[in-house]
């Protein structure tokens, strides 16, 4: 194709973000006719292998250099671009391509198949991509972001295609992005990654005889777990630069403007503001709102403020609203500031839209502020919040300050202990400020209290929570009580403790309800197998389930209450968490219900040869499900129920390990022919619940999700049998369960019965 058809057919795709446009562009020019926009391979072959085959060490596949681990490598935008081909060729084999265009991914497959076998196409928007977070090691953009970037749809596109670079870029990787560097360009860039990157620009030495128009240029960004705010670096030493052009002209000037804002405003770990700072003007560029803007910010500390704040400022990411607040603080109390919805940017940016404020200055509380009020907080901060707002909210008007709240109007520690494998972990006794009418049925004569665990990993999510009735006394602990009582901002809802001479009524954890909403929402999903308990059952045999992770036993010895008919084994990692269950929720074993102190993983995977015999189970008469075809031993549910250690990284339950492909192969292999599979996941992230469904489907043909009210957790179900329950037949199936629980309060039952009304399959 000569070069006025090539400049005609570019005409064709007027709007670069239009994937129509591309889709016609590809089919005209055809698959073996590529097109390389700015530079050719021979001209980028010798920076572009230096910086991928001397990655920093931080990288987690400690891809270093060739031979070896070869690190893992986007192409977002990747056309019908050679560059991907001539790098697999260089020898690395961890290649994905990624277009919205499924033209030019067609043919792009089709021409690589035979000769790069392992190269990966996937037909995908670069601004919404569905890979995991930090899947990548190296992220190669050839002009992706400069096509986003029209100066007529302004920066929504680019900014939606950073976040995701950000998102799925492993600690210590690089995002290296090759673009003409325009001014509107550079105005994104390089203020996106001013926190926790370093970041180098480098010319694009190009071949005399092509003599182009405009030079492209490399910049190299590395991804660091700090936030340290870095100088950019630059090196044009070995181009022939034409300094008097007017697209150098901008890139010199963009470089200098960015790098003074970085020395003005660096102090170490954080953007520093004091308060003579921000008297003086030193946050000039923060006085008009920058949609999707995120600035980490130490603030106080010096100047007349009494107190120093770790804060993030965030500018809505809609555009015009509607606001109910110009701009408003959003206080995190330390007992929640690693709870992912004020942890990560995600939960953050969820925060601001519920907030309706066009600013939200979301600031971390912790043990230096425990002795404070949240009057003299509240006080201190105005000072420094103020030059925070924007410039239009100019009208003398106080800046709104929100909260976070649990609801507890009185908490009382009953033990607090540290494990090896779980970390701090507290048993503490809550009165809320408001419960549900199906409690007061069990104890209508008094304000009502529960018994809750709580591990500080995970400070916001109650690992398990049980009503106290009046019963057999269970085990206090009083050293905690010799223990400093003003600790921390929790000490005022603890409420005045028990002296150790003052009478006490004994109180008991009520194993007849349930306090925790997924965990009716769990036993509603046994509509699914209702017909197939019910055989069971009036045959007199036993139901075998399983259930990893114990926490406080509350389910477990639900069902063995309620559901007589069942086995249960509980499989728990931790045996400190069995020693709690034990001491301070009442968790008794019995010959139909038993405890394995075990890797969940390994169980599974070592349990494939057991038989009756060494089941654990002394009573004959409780016969487990066996296999037909092969006798071995199979459960009819298993449940999954277990937290993850990191709360920080979007999944809070289950662990991501029992998510894996390989392990619900596994439990696939352990079920009875009807058995039903179970899992409780907690996620505020639409990704993460989206791969994991992608990979429950490959495995189970028949899939349910039940979506709570008001509540992270959403319950998967999973049959394992070929047919499947049809939405028509759930009423029947509800009056089947319903049939086969026993309750001491009927109306307990209740949020069980109601919860089956809202199972969905998934398509």
């Amino acid at each position: 194709m000569g070069k006025n058809q090539s400049d005609e057919l570019l005409q064709t795709l007027g709007d670069f973000t239009s994937k129509e446009n591309w889709d016609k562009f590809f089919k005209i020019r055809g698959c073996d006719n590529t097109f390389e926009w700015y530079a050719e391979w021979a001209e980028l072959r010798e920076p572009l292998l230096y910086r991928l085959t001397n990655l920093p060490n931080e990288v987690p596949s400690q891809a270093t250099s060739l031979p070896g681990p070869s690190p893992q490598i986007l192409i977002p935008g990747c056309g019908n671009s050679r560059l991907s081909e001539h790098l697999y060729d260089a020898g690395f084999r961890g290649i994905t391509n990624i277009d919205f265009s499924k033209v030019v991914i067609s043919d792009m497959l089709r021409r690589n198949v035979r000769q790069r076998p392992d190269m990966r196409w996937r037909i995908m928007d670069m601004t919404s991509m569905q890979f995991t977070d930090e899947t990548f090691d190296i992220i190669l953009d050839k002009g992706g972001l400069d096509a986003l970037m029209e100066p007529e749809l302004g920066s929504k596109l680019g900014t939606q295609y950073l976040a995701e670079v950000k998102r799925v870029l492993k600690p210590g990787g690089r995002y290296i992005c090759l673009t003409l560097a325009e001014s509107h360009v550079l105005g994104l860039l390089f203020p996106t990654f001013r926190f926790g990157w370093r970041m180098s620009v480098h010319a694009i030495a190009l071949k005399p005889s092509s003599k182009p128009n405009l030079q492209t240029f490399m910049v190299v960004l590395e991804k660091e777990i700090s936030t340290l705010l870095h100088q950019i670096t630059s090196s044009f030493h070995n181009s022939s630069l034409d300094s008097k052009s007017e697209q150098v002209c901008g890139l010199y000037e963009a470089l200098e403007n960015e790098n003074k804002i970085r020395r003005e405003s660096s102090s170490g770990s954080n953007i520093s503001y004091p308060l003579e700072a921000l008297q003086l003007g030193a946050t000039d560029e923060l006085a008009k709102l920058s949609r999707g803007r995120r600035l980490q910010l130490t603030l106080g500390g010096q100047g007349g403020s009494r107190f120093c704040y770790e804060a993030v400022l965030l500018d809505a990411q809609q555009q015009g609203g509607p606001f109910t607040y110009y701009c408003g603080v959003f206080l995190v109390p330390k007992s929640r500031a690693r709870e992912w919805l004020f942890f990560s940017e995600e939960g953050q940016w969820m925060v601001v839209k519920s907030s309706k404020a066009a600013r939200l200055i979301m600031v971390f509380l912790d043990t230096g502020h425990a002795n404070a009020s949240m009057d003299d907080i509240q006080k201190d901060l105005s000072l420094l919040v103020k030059p925070l707002a924007p410039g239009k909210d100019d009208n003398g008007s106080q800046i709104p300050f929100m909260m976070a709240s649990d609801g507890i109007k009185q908490r009382t520690i009953v033990h607090q202990v540290t494990s090896s494998l779980t970390g701090p972990i507290t048993v503490e006794d809550v009165v809320y400020e408001d419960v549900g009418n199906e409690v007061k049925c069990i104890l209508p004569s008094r304000e009502i209290a529960f018994r809750r665990l709580i591990f500080e990993r995970a400070a916001n999510l109650v690992q398990s929570e049980a009503v106290l009735k009046e019963g057999s006394p269970i085990k206090l602990v009083g050293e905690f009580e010799k223990k400093k009582t003003t600790s921390s901002s929790k000490s005022k809802k603890r409420g005045a403790r028990r002296r150790n001479d003052e009478p006490s009524i004994q109180l008991a954890v009520y194993h007849g309800y349930l306090a925790s909403s997924y965990h009716t929402g769990i036993i509603s999903g046994f509509i699914l197998i209702s017909s197939y308990l019910e055989s069971v059952a009036s045959c007199g045999k036993m139901v075998k389930a399983a259930i990893i992770g114990l926490g406080a036993g509350l389910l477990p010895m639900f069902l063995r209450r309620c559901m007589p008919f069942m086995l249960i084994e509980v499989v728990e990692l931790d045996p400190l968490i069995l020693d709690l269950a034990r001491d301070y929720f009442n968790f008794t074993e019995d010959e139909c219900l038993k405890v394995h102190i075990a890797d969940g993983i390994k169980f599974f995977g070592e349990t494939e040869t057991s038989t009756e015999a060494d089941s654990g189970y002394g009573n004959g008469n409780c016969l487990a499900s066996q296999a037909e075809d092969t006798g071995d031993l199979k459960f009819d549910i298993i449940i999954i129920d277990v937290d993850s250690s990191d709360s920080s990284s979007g999944m809070t339950c289950p662990a991501p390990e029992f998510l894996e492909e390989s392990f619900l192969e596994t439990i696939k292999v352990k079920l009875s022919k009807q058995g039903l599979f179970v899992v409780n996941l907690v996620s505020r992230s639409p990704a993460i619940k989206e791969i994991v469904l992608l990979r429950m489907k490959k495995v189970f043909g028949h899939l349910f999700c039940l979506q709570l009210d008001e509540d992270v957790n959403e319950v998967h179900f999973a049959l394992n049998s070929e047919s499947c329950i049809s939405e028509g037949c759930f009423p029947d199936a509800t009056v089947k369960l319903e049939k086969l629980l026993k309750f001491q309060h009927p109306e307990i039952g209740q949020s069980i019965i109601d919860a089956t009304k809202k199972i969905k399959r998934l398509k």
